[in-house]
């Protein structure tokens, strides 16, 4: 189920959670479900399009603070790995991480005045899962199939065409 921004996939909620009734007992659980628009959700030529996240999570009082856990789904897009033509992927990960109110950089996540922002989270899970290198389809052929195939022809063993680029490198020796 691919999330776009305006698609009726849940409510749009407010990613900020008020944490005043739920951390008087310990194990106490809210569900926060819905979806939202994360800013700057962009990594070089990969994005989370729109910006656009559909959360499922359980936020759970802990001993050290709070703790949340469930799926962020996301529509994702980045270039095709051979021929650079823009490729779409419904992405969904799990995530579990601790808010404290004195949180370890790069560890935990702060509690700012009994609130926790699931934004800044979501958006950094997010961005590290998108796809490095993906690829349009099995058998896209790349840019340009007859100078630089991306496959041998089958039951052929012949060298693919040299790329005279690299010519340097054949004059190399190693002792």
């Amino acid at each position: 189920s691919r999330v776009t921004p305006g698609e009726s996939a849940g409510p749009v909620i407010d990613p900020v959670v008020d944490l005043v009734e739920l951390r008087r007992h310990t194990g106490t659980r809210r569900a926060v479900a819905g979806r939202f628009v994360v800013d700057a959700a962009v990594v070089g030529d990969r994005e989370v399009v729109g910006g656009a996240v559909e959360i499922d999570l359980v936020v759970e009082a802990v001993t050290e603070g709070v703790c949340v856990t469930g799926d962020v789904r996301f529509a994702g897009r980045g270039p095709c790995r051979r021929c650079l033509r823009p490729v779409d992927v419904d992405v969904e990960i799990a995530v579990q991480e601790i808010f404290e109110l004195d949180p370890t950089e790069g560890e935990t996540w702060p509690i700012d005045d009994e609130r926790i922002d699931l934004a800044p989270m979501v958006r950094e899970a997010a961005l590290l899962s998108l796809p490095l290198a993906p690829l349009c389809a099995d058998d896209c052929a790349g840019p340009e199939p007859e100078r630089f195939p991306t496959r041998a022809p089958d039951g052929d063993e012949a060298e693919p065409p040299r790329d005279e680029r690299w010519a340097a490198l054949d004059e190399l020796e190693f002792d």
